[in-house]
């Protein structure tokens, strides 16, 4: 790889990790052609405070850092993991929510109300398009697990119905 290749290289990679951090974005891959037999493939991901609770490969990690202090974490796990309860609702994208429909309008949802099935429950914008997620059943809202403006991953517990 010649050096001005190498340095075009790095700003190209500089420019994505850019471009994760001010659109809030999780994970970026791109494969860039040069030639038929040359390429490169980048993958640029980082760290969020997003806890998805559900995912397989995320258990065992917990598991080994909550070593130290397991009496604590265990409870905290049982109480942390909403994915398995009957009434949750899951993000269908990766995207981010809105708990209303514009800036300074009422939220949708509130915890304790009763909302009806169909009912929007809240906003996931994902690619600029403001995806409305229905209630998948009428109930109550017992808890509300994102807050206004969060980044969430597919499968990530949104919302508790009861």
């Amino acid at each position: 790889m010649t050096k001005s290749k190498h340095d075009a290289d790095v700003a190209f990679i500089s420019a994505l990790a850019e471009l994760l951090r001010e659109n809030d974005l999780t994970e970026l891959q791109v494969k860039r052609e040069y030639a038929e037999a040359d390429s490169l493939n980048v993958r640029v991901s980082r760290q969020t405070n997003t806890v998805v609770t559900h995912a397989a490969p995320a258990a065992p990690a917990v598991a080994v850092d909550a070593a130290p202090a397991a009496a604590p974490a265990a409870a905290a796990s049982e109480a942390a993991d909403p994915a398995s309860h009957p009434g949750a609702v899951v993000s269908p994208m990766v995207g981010t929510v809105y708990m209303q429909a514009e800036p300074g309008a009422a939220p949708f949802i509130k915890t304790g109300d009763t909302v009806q099935e169909g009912d929007t429950l809240l906003i996931v914008e994902a690619m600029k398009t403001m995806n409305h997620i229905p209630a998948p059943t009428s109930g109550k809202v017992a808890r509300i697990l994102v807050e206004d403006g969060a980044a969430v991953e597919y499968g990530a517990p949104l919302v508790i119905l009861e």
